[in-house]
């Protein structure tokens, strides 16, 4: 097997290559990958048979319309993945001036952080570095780790604590109280400040297992008390409105319902969520991210 690069009779792996069979991956579908591509179907073919005869391995098992990545194909999708960022960052690291920042830069947060938190951040950030362009995803706090490890973000914004992982760096810039979201009329909605032995019993409406938001309700005890699980704020809030049950939420995520007075908040004693900004550590010594770092303060 030829490496990556080598020219063995003009041959060997490119990246040219591999931006295409990651889209073949992702579509499964020669006619749509040549589409998203802006190639011509011919050409998508060209690559992957050229690709395959470099790797010495079929990558696709070939059926009807329909394509099925083969065990070797579904190996070098994470491969294809890594390299691809290497080189993106590569690209960006030599045409960045060190003085000024510049280039990409892709910020994750979770949807409630992307509402209250970034847009001070990105804002100033903009006003210092305007030559740097800012992509922003919104994702679960799962999704957002994943994307910081393959390289597809730079940084990442999540209420909770970090993975432990040796290949991310992680700062907590902030915590925000935990606060007991009640429908207005509900017998606790007039409290001062609440105990998880006072919820004993509650009904509570959730996000799923695995999000931060469960996490902190699974940690102050009150997740078996847990009878439906949703998958945004703004449903939570609904239901809780409605009167299906009580939620556990950071202060800024409930916020705005509560100044409408759509529902009812109340601080959970001694409870508070930290605001954690998380990075591909091989990145720091990018101009843009440094400086994203130093801005969100992490740095």
């Amino acid at each position: 097997m030829r490496a990556i690069g080598e020219t063995d009779r003009g041959g060997g792996v490119e990246f040219r290559q591999l931006r295409t069979f990651r889209v073949v991956a992702r579509t499964l579908n020669l006619t749509r990958a040549a589409a998203e591509l802006h190639y011509a179907q011919s050409s998508v073919t060209e690559q992957i048979q050229a690709l395959e005869a470099d790797l010495e391995a079929p990558l696709f098992e070939r059926g009807g319309r329909r394509l099925r990545l083969t065990a070797a194909g579904q190996r070098l999708v994470s491969y294809a993945d890594q390299l691809l960022s290497l080189a993106e960052e590569a690209r960006a690291a030599v045409r960045e001036d060190a003085e000024e920042p510049s280039g990409d830069l892709a910020v994750g947060a979770l949807e409630t952080l992307c509402v209250h938190r970034l847009p001070g951040v990105l804002s100033s950030y903009r006003a210092r570095w305007p030559r740097v362009h800012v992509s922003v995803r919104e994702a679960n706090r799962g999704e957002l780790y994943g994307a910081v490890r393959r390289g597809d973000l730079d940084v990442s914004l999540t209420f909770g604590e970090p993975p432990a992982d040796e290949a991310l760096g992680a700062a907590t810039v902030d915590t925000e109280r935990l606060i007991v979201v009640t429908p207005p009329g509900h017998a606790l909605a007039t409290a001062s400040m609440l105990t998880p032995g006072e919820l004993a019993g509650e009904p509570f409406v959730a996000t799923q297992v695995g999000c931060g938001f469960r996490e902190m309700l699974d940690r102050s005890g009150l997740g078996s008390s847990v009878v439906a699980e949703l998958g945004s704020m703004a449903a939570l809030c609904g239901c809780v409105a409605a009167g299906m049950g009580l939620a556990l939420l950071p202060e800024s995520a409930v916020r705005e319902q509560h100044a409408r007075g759509v529902v009812a908040a109340v601080p959970l004693k001694d409870a508070a969520a930290p605001v954690t900004l998380t990075w591909l550590r091989r990145r720091e010594s990018r101009p843009a991210v440094a400086a994203f770092l130093a801005a969100a303060g992490a740095a």
